[in-house]
């Protein structure tokens, strides 16, 4: 008999219990509490206490300015006063810095930017709102040098920024919209870097033209065309480059992920000029050639960018000559006849004799 009473009155005795272990919060607490009733008069907030706690207008001025809130909304709330024969006193503006120095503290360690409102402006810089408590963007930490009267012009916008400085004694916040550019900017290079594969064929825009290459603008990274493989031609000199601006596609040839560097080819967009070299002549064609090198048994001529063929000594003048320097010199621009063509070796056989004299 006496086990059943025990049995009957335990869940009355737990509920009791858990009322009386439940302490009354103390000013500079923060406390978790859903809302009652909301107006102008003020909020009442259930925070599990015998008598809802009290949130004045005053200490509730960012709802509205900066989020909303209604009736059965959990939110946090910080205690202002508690005492025993009064409801709790309670301010969901100071909550709400509490939260925001958090996130502030957050961002410094991570270095990840923090989006702020520009309220105000000084001589010195931008004041901006950060949850409820007041920044300030130096002028020299202001993205695109502005004057006094463009200052102005930023208040409203929502800024990106990097937090430089936090001093949550000194109520101190120092933070860089410059800073927080060249994070961002750094973040989508490396995700653009990570994306590049080689084998991979881009658009990008001529950033610098050098005598040892190109610089191209992929979106973000700059990768650079070696002077070698800016055309099929040996010598680029007498080549036209492309000019600053020019947009142009290129050909992914190396990706360096750890020193983050790019090569790029713009010869490899284009084919061979040997694999074409069928279609654009023929045996028995004249063609113009520039004379490139002299050996023993010969001279190499250029008819095309990446296209050189050989012109036997025995086809270099009616006459029996000992070493082509009797006939032709290097640099020496000649009309030749093609007397065959192997795209298949690379092998292009040329006359300057059948040329100018028949054969």
């Amino acid at each position: 008999m006496r086990e059943s009473q025990v049995a009957e009155t335990t869940p009355a005795l737990k509920a009791w219990l858990a009322g009386a272990e439940q302490k009354r919060p103390r000013r500079g607490d923060l406390v978790m509490g859903t809302i009652v009733a909301l107006d102008a008069e003020g909020a009442w907030v259930d925070i599990g206490t015998k008598s809802e706690g009290f949130v004045p207008p005053s200490e509730m001025l960012t709802l509205g300015r900066h989020w909303q809130a209604k009736p059965g909304d959990e939110v946090q709330l910080y205690v202002l006063r508690a005492d025993d024969d009064s409801p709790v006193v309670l301010s969901l503006d100071r909550a709400w810095r509490h939260r925001g120095w958090q996130e502030l503290e957050a961002h410094y360690e991570s270095g990840e930017p923090i989006e702020a409102e520009a309220c105000d402006f000084n001589r010195g810089g931008l004041i901006v709102d950060c949850h409820g408590l007041s920044g300030f963007v130096p002028l020299s930490q202001i993205a695109g040098n502005p004057s006094q009267d463009g200052l102005a012009l930023r208040l409203g916008d929502r800024l990106k920024l990097k937090v430089l400085k936090l001093n949550r004694g000194r109520r101190q916040i120092i933070l860089s919209e410059r800073a927080a550019l060249h994070h961002l900017k750094e973040q989508q290079r490396k995700a653009l870097l990570a994306d590049l594969k080689p084998g991979e064929v881009r658009r990008g825009r001529v950033s610098g033209v050098h005598s040892f290459g190109l610089f191209v603008d992929l979106g973000g990274i700059d990768g650079l065309v070696p002077a070698s493989e800016i055309s099929w031609a040996e010598d680029n000199h007498n080549q036209a480059s492309p000019k600053p601006g020019e947009e142009l596609d290129v050909y992914i040839m190396k990706v360096d992920q750890a020193c983050g560097r790019v090569v790029l080819s713009l010869r490899r967009t284009q084919p061979h000029p040997w694999e074409t070299i069928a279609h654009r002549y023929q045996e028995g064609q004249l063609v113009t050639g520039t004379i490139t090198k002299l050996v023993d048994f010969g001279a190499f001529a250029r008819i095309d960018g990446g296209i050189e063929g050989l012109v036997h000594i025995s086809e270099l003048a009616e006459r029996r000559i000992s070493h082509p320097k009797e006939v032709v010199q290097r640099g020496e621009a000649l009309t030749l006849k093609i007397l065959s063509i192997e795209p298949q070796r690379r092998r292009l056989r040329l006359s300057l004799r059948q040329a100018q004299w028949g054969g």
